[in-house]
């Protein structure tokens, strides 16, 4: 046991750091709501965190990167952000801070080494904000309303203009729409105020006023008599899902473009950053973001393909219970889904395996699948057992992984932990769709097994958002 331990000297250090917190947070928020500049680090969002969670993910990045970054690094690249004049942003601050370390020299001026680093912020265009109305208002579509109004900011990107849903609205429906929205079993509290307007049939979020909508049949719907004009349909029902049940939204006045959070039918199925550039959002009005699981495994596989090729694997994903099964043992028009899903461990298809091909062509016939929903409500894990087409040791499988969500197009897709002690619960909230464990990889020359978390909810929510961004035309200059 150490007695050279200076206490006094420690209470003074931690004293420092959580001054320097507090201000970082500041500069944080001010930041996104003054300027719309929003800062990540490595990808985990920072608006609205409290000083205990800033720490934990400068920790996280200092692990990440292996090299000392501390919230003072952090910090002095916050304040010569302040300094300069930039567009609406979304920039991260841990690349700059890592970038900031390897050329100290370089850094010593902050102002002009991060003006160098976002140089290209000249190529940026005004961006026109996008009304969005979301047609189903379940689990996805109150992650998707929390989002776009926490995100909302001076409102340069996506507005929420309204809500579909089915039957009459009252005050109680609205009452009731109004707490699930506000208060979450899985996903906690939202960080805002939601109000009922029974007058005008509508929430008020954060001040903003969303109307809540009655339709049977989209093409019912004027949208123009709420004042909303050249709207994104974001569809989260799953009812229509073909190109025909779909463009019934387009044939309501005031909508332009449709987004299905599920996977589609002679759509597109796009998981963002790995196939989105291939759709270009000026020749095509309908788009699907595929699934959740489909957005776990991709990005993975995509750096496994390019980097190794893959000569066949199986899918296996663990998968958190859903609403399409039953509470306790009643009917069900599938096989063992009518067994209890809080006491159950359930077997049952996926169409993941398949549905990866539309994103990447070369998978092909290449991919089995399968899918057990167990007792957790959110939370799951893919497992990839795969043949490659050259010997590789965990070293490289990890190494590559790791590049890849530090640098390039899969940054926000692929979120690398290093977590020894990782469970399906501390992976709720996360952002990226594919969280890889790189402690759980196993290789034996050509054979490879590795394990993929997702939060099926929120991770697959900030897919669609980012899907929503690319159709919209609105995505901001980023730096990654």
């Amino acid at each position: 046991m150490s007695t050279n331990l200076d206490y006094e000297k420690e209470v003074a250090s931690q004293a420092k750091t959580r001054r320097a917190t507090v201000e970082f947070i500041n500069i944080v928020n001010d930041l996104w709501y003054d300027k719309s500049i929003e800062l990540v680090l490595f990808r985990n969002q920072l608006v609205d965190k409290r000083a205990s969670e800033v720490l934990n993910l400068i920790n996280y990045a200092k692990e990440f990167v292996n090299k000392p970054i501390t919230i003072l690094d952090a910090l002095s690249i916050a304040k010569a952000i302040q300094q300069i004049d930039l567009p609406s942003s979304k920039l991260d601050i841990g690349k700059l801070a890592y970038e900031c370390y390897l050329s100290p020299i370089e850094c010593v001026d902050k102002v002009s080494f991060v003006k160098k680093q976002l140089k290209n912020v000249t190529d940026f265009k005004d961006i026109i904000p996008k009304d969005v109305v979301l047609y189903g208002f379940g689990r996805i579509g109150r992650l998707l309303a929390r989002e776009l109004m926490t995100k909302m900011g001076k409102g340069s990107q996506l507005r929420l203009r309204a809500i579909v849903t089915r039957g009459e609205i009252t005050q109680s429906v609205l009452e009731k729409r109004a707490s699930l929205l506000s208060i979450d079993s899985v996903h906690g509290d939202f960080l805002g105020t939601v109000q009922t307007d029974i007058e005008n049939k509508a929430l008020i979020i954060n001040g903003t006023t969303v109307f809540v909508i009655s339709a049977k049949n989209p093409e019912d719907i004027d949208y123009t008599a709420y004042n909303i004009n050249d709207a994104l349909i974001i569809d989260n029902t799953g009812a229509f899902r073909d190109d025909a049940a779909l463009s019934r939204h387009l044939k309501s006045k005031g909508a332009s473009k449709v987004l299905l959070t599920a996977p589609g039918k002679g759509i597109p199925n796009i998981v963002h950053g790995v196939n989105h550039k291939q759709h270009n959002p000026d020749t095509v009005d309908i788009f699907s973001a595929a699934s959740c699981t489909t957005n776990a495994i991709t990005p993975v596989l995509k750096v496994l393909e390019d980097n190794f090729g893959i000569k066949k694997g199986h899918l296996e994903t663990i998968h958190a219970y859903t609403n399409d099964q039953n509470l306790v043992d009643n009917m069900h028009d599938k096989h063992r889904r009518g067994r209890a899903a809080a006491l159950n461990m359930v077997i049952t298809e996926t169409g993941a395996g398949k549905a990866v091909a539309k994103a990447i062509p070369e998978l092909e016939g290449k991919l089995t699948s399968n899918a057990i929903r167990v007792p957790v409500p959110n939370g799951s894990l893919a497992i990839l057992s795969l043949q490659l087409r050259v010997p590789v040791t965990t070293d490289a499988i990890n190494s590559i992984m790791k590049k890849y969500a530090l640098e390039g197009d899969l940054v926000e897709q692929i979120k690398y932990s290093l977590d020894t002690e990782l469970v399906s619960s501390d992976i709720i909230g996360t952002t990226a769709p594919s969280i890889f464990d790189s402690t759980s990889t196993i290789t034996d020359k050509e054979t490879i097994v590795i394990y993929v978390w997702y939060d099926n909810e929120y991770g697959y929510s900030h897919q669609v958002m980012r899907l929503a961004k690319h159709i919209a035309k609105v995505r901001r200059f980023t730096y990654y």
